[in-house]
């Protein structure tokens, strides 16, 4: 099949965890609640950022984002994979491929941004906070926003296309979903210009994101650290310590997948990275928020009263 084109492939064979037929009942029922709880999680989270006049502020619009980015990004490929691990023909059409390629990368690039983004927004908030509501006002807010969106899905759409124009030689594809390593696997030869744009938006969106994420901290510990109060220290660090934990485990998954060097079982590492940074992270997002941020829980615990316990009316 040498020379074949990836467009001339109708469907593909995903190998998912099919060498471990044992454990793909343990998987698909870890998938299957790990992707509720997900969604409930995050939904939750964008409710009540929309809902609560209290959380209309920079910070929970940014976190409401990154909700909304988790709920895509497992969107896009758990379901294929929870029936993937209870089925023997284990398939996808070229569409499907086409689309979950690009909703991970376009996904996965924009949180980079946004976490950034996140970052800057603490770093004022802690270390300029009586020009915070002037710096960080409604318009800045929804432009760095933006910015993340289009920067993602713009180097996600620059990505896709050139995997997808790359020529493959076979239509088995080494994983549980249309991850683009994976898919570059299968290239008869080796392109210098898909390697280039890998290599050019890998270092765009993992390198200088982390850069200037610690830059930011660097800055906020120092302001911390010169705070008088005990009280004042905890308080500052509280709002930093649910995005950093989100930054710490975001960041270790992505570098451990995507800059970590090749060996005989990478493949399977990969898989497991993949899963663990596909489900566990979105998952573990409004968790970490919800139980290190006191106005987070005020309005979870508000939003179940109302749903929970419905104010009544006397009849007349």
């Amino acid at each position: 099949m040498h020379g074949e084109n990836f467009t001339h492939w109708s469907f593909f064979f995903l190998e998912g965890f099919s060498r471990y037929p044992r454990l793909e009942i343990v998987l698909f029922v870890f998938s299957l609640v790990m992707y509720v709880i997900t969604l409930l999680g995050n939904s939750s989270l964008i409710s009540i950022t929309l809902l609560d006049s209290r959380l209309q502020t920079p910070m929970y619009v940014f976190l409401g984002n990154l909700s909304f980015m988790d709920i895509c990004y497992t969107s896009a490929s758990i379901p294929t994979l929870l029936v993937n691990l209870l089925s023997s023909r284990k398939t996808i059409i070229f569409a499907g491929c086409a689309v979950q390629m690009y909703l991970a990368l376009a996904m996965g690039s924009t949180e980079c941004v946004l976490l950034a983004v996140m970052a800057y927004d603490r770093y004022v908030a802690i270390c300029n906070p009586l020009r915070y509501s002037i710096i960080m006002n409604r318009q800045v807010c929804v432009q760095m926003a933006t910015v993340s969106w289009v920067t993602g899905c713009l180097t996600a759409l620059l990505e896709t296309t050139f995997a997808l124009q790359t020529p493959l030689c076979g239509n088995l594809i080494d994983h549980f979903t249309c991850e683009i390593l994976a898919v570059l696997k299968l290239a008869c030869t080796s392109s210098l210009l898909v390697d280039v744009i890998m290599l050019v938006v890998s270092i765009l969106l993992l390198p200088i994101p982390m850069l200037l994420i610690c830059i930011s901290y660097v800055f906020i510990l120092s302001t911390i650290l010169r705070i008088s109060s005990a009280e004042g220290r905890h308080k500052a660090f509280s709002t930093c310590g649910a995005h950093l934990t989100v930054v710490i485990l975001y960041y270790g998954a992505a570098l451990s997948m995507y800059l970590k060097p090749s060996s005989s079982n990478s493949q399977e590492i990969d898989k497991i990275i993949s899963l663990l940074y596909g489900v566990l992270t979105p998952m573990l997002n409004p968790i970490i928020y919800s139980l290190r941020n006191k106005e987070v829980k005020d309005a979870m615990k508000k939003l179940l009263g109302r749903i929970l316990l419905p104010p009544t009316h006397e009849s007349l």
